[in-house]
């Protein structure tokens, strides 16, 4: 089992890597923006699941012989990139499932599946994730223990720490969204998030 000085090391490490601006928090910022915080909590299941499998992968060595097959990612990488890119579009032409309308509700057609799927190939398709949690664990873990107590600590808590992370950026899209619609700008708030949707998909491709 980790020691309570390692916990309380690593805690504040694992919030400053989630809480660091990078794709899922911007799809998060993004999502809350279009659908809201509730609906978003889909594609935090989906990105939660994503980085669970990374961190366990890493931390049993999997990730360092993966990361040597850069096609492994590639086709995630692209096929979720071009994805990504095509909703922002959808999104800056005010159009498809996650645009806003003009009333009072916006319009909340996407599917749990999709949204968690979203979530999930962001996570997973990233090869500087996979890259940074096999630096970030070995500190963190002693060979001389049994590992799956001290990994089940380490990915409790950055399970955690991702989920409060996500939370507040989508809480803070949600708030630019009240502040945009009672300004009359919902063409404006449907281009912010398209085009960050877009900045997502490109970077997502080419990491």
């Amino acid at each position: 089992m980790l020691s309570l000085s390692l916990i309380g090391a690593f805690i504040p490490t694992a919030f400053f890597v989630s809480i660091t601006p990078g794709m899922c928090m911007t799809l998060a910022l993004t999502l809350g923006m279009t659908i809201g915080l509730k609906r978003t909590l889909w594609m935090m299941v989906g990105e939660l699941i994503g980085v669970g499998i990374v961190v366990v992968a890493s931390a049993l060595g999997v990730a360092a012989i993966m990361l040597q097959y850069p096609a492994v990612f590639a086709v995630f990488k692209y096929i979720g990139g071009a994805y990504l890119a095509w909703l922002g579009i959808q999104l800056w032409r005010s159009r498809g499932r996650m645009a806003i309308s003009g009333e009072v509700e916006g319009v909340k057609t996407a599917t749990a599946a999709g949204l968690a799927a979203q979530g999930f190939v962001t996570a997973i398709a990233n090869p500087k994730g996979w890259a940074f949690m096999i630096s970030l664990l070995p500190p963190f873990i002693s060979l001389q223990h049994p590992i799956a107590p001290q990994l089940s600590v380490l990915v409790a808590i950055i399970l955690v720490t991702e989920l409060i992370c996500m939370t507040m950026y989508a809480t803070g899209g949600r708030s630019l969204r009240r502040f945009l619609e009672k300004s009359g700008n919902v063409r404006i708030l449907n281009r912010v998030a398209g085009t960050l949707m877009i900045g997502v998909g490109i970077w997502l491709a080419s990491s």
